[in-house]
């Protein structure tokens, strides 16, 4: 896989530095010794073009993490598609090419579990991608980021860009958005049994039939796959990061009702999509290129996100 990567005193620029991932990215990398530079929206679009040659320009750097995405839940992809595509596949294009105009030495990138296709044998293998059309309901999210896996490849065989891409399962953990209109499910139903339970609400009613299953990784975990990835990895070939297991939202949200406090009933509204069947990747291509495997159990993670949401919580009511 080449050499490692030397992290102490490393120039990275970590695009989406400020958001949930790329901000445990960024504390990590610091712990290592590197030095971060984090564009911010305000300072910098991503999507265009003069903005990115510009922090280029203005911030030499020896590697690229690339975080920044536009992203949402099942609900958030179903009324703006071409938002998402629009977005994430500008960002991705730009980001890398400018990277390679720069000279970057390595450049990390954050495909998705949502590029793979709806019907995906589980456990998902990366040779799988290709073959289908992803779920519907986030399918110009998946595309746009199946076009980012497929620029690193053609950079590599064209110019020889060190470019490589990792496919996270659903992440959650203390910083997440649990924004209900954008939030993913975890931090959505913390957030909604939290709610009711304060409130006395005598139920919560949720998406679909609760049969579909999802795997799901703690934030600490994947920031530490970006991080050994950005100083073993050395290759364009696509690597699920993700635990490995898998659990059906159903139980899913009987565990976080235990774990918030939440006693009352839990209702389904059939009408609605469960998005795609299932969720499980093969993760064993990470274990074997640059030793990752998750450390946090799903139990301990979803205490930790709760208790963090909790106290932010108390903290912003005045």
């Amino acid at each position: 896989m080449g050499a490692r990567m030397d992290l102490d005193g490393l120039k990275v620029i970590v695009t989406g530095g400020g958001g949930f991932l790329g901000s445990h990215v960024v504390a990590l990398l610091q712990r290592e010794g590197a030095e971060c530079i984090v564009p911010r929206s305000r300072d910098c679009d991503l999507t265009c073009d003069a903005d990115v040659r510009q922090l280029f320009a203005d911030s030499p750097a020896d590697a690229v993490v690339h975080l920044a995405a536009e992203v949402g839940g099942i609900g958030a992809n179903m009324d703006a598609p071409g938002r998402f595509i629009h977005a994430n596949m500008l960002m991705g294009t730009l980001v890398m090419e400018h990277a390679r105009l720069a000279g970057i030495t390595k450049y990390v990138q954050a495909g998705t579990v949502c590029a793979y296709p709806k019907f995906t044998p589980v456990p998902f293998r990366e040779d799988a991608l290709w073959d289908g059309y992803p779920e519907e309901t986030n399918a110009a999210y998946g595309i746009a980021k199946r076009a980012m896996l497929e620029q690193a490849r053609a950079y590599h065989a064209q110019y020889g860009m060190n470019a490589v891409t990792l496919m996270p399962v659903n992440l959650y953990g203390p910083r997440d958005d649990f924004d209900p209109r954008t939030g993913h499910v975890i931090p959505a139903l913390i957030r909604r049994m939290m709610e009711a339970t304060d409130a006395g609400t005598p139920s919560v009613t949720l998406w679909g039939d609760g049969s579909a299953s999802r795997e799901f990784l703690f934030v600490e975990d994947a920031a530490r796959a970006f991080v050994l990835a950005l100083a073993e990895y050395n290759d364009p070939a696509p690597v699920n990061i993700g635990s490995g297991s898998e659990i059906q939202i159903r139980e899913l949200a009987t565990t976080i009702a235990q774990v918030v406090g939440y006693e009352g009933a839990i209702e389904w509204d059939t009408s609605m999509p469960n998005g795609q069947p299932r969720r499980c990747l093969d993760v064993s291509r990470a274990r074997e290129l640059f030793g990752f495997t998750a450390q946090v159990p799903l139990g301990d993670g979803l205490r930790a996100t709760t208790d963090w949401y909790r106290a932010a919580r108390q903290t912003a009511t005045p």
